[in-house]
């Protein structure tokens, strides 16, 4: 096997965790394991990016998509808890 058979392969098994951990944040019951379902989702996405040669949009989806959003969700996702303890 070549080094571009390697490549896609790799390419192939991102592409599988994409799908797996959309699958994952879709049909989840916890909103924790969603959110991270999500992170996962975005991190893998800006790994082909960075492999389709597009650095600065790699870069830009890490840090909001990855990151930003994925810390804003989970800090929703707490808030939603206690709130919905007080409640109860």
């Amino acid at each position: 096997m070549n080094i571009v058979t390697w490549l896609n392969l790799v390419d192939l098994l991102v592409c599988l965790v994409v799908i797996i951990s959309a699958i994952g944040a879709a049909v989840h019951r916890n909103l924790l394991a969603a959110t991270v379902f999500a992170g996962v989702v975005s991190l893998a996405i800006s790994f082909l990016f960075l492999r389709l040669a597009a650095p600065d949009v790699a870069m830009t989806e890490a840090a909001i998509g990855a990151g930003l959003s994925t810390v804003i969700f989970l800090i929703a996702v707490r808030r939603t808890e206690e709130v919905e303890g007080k409640d109860q």
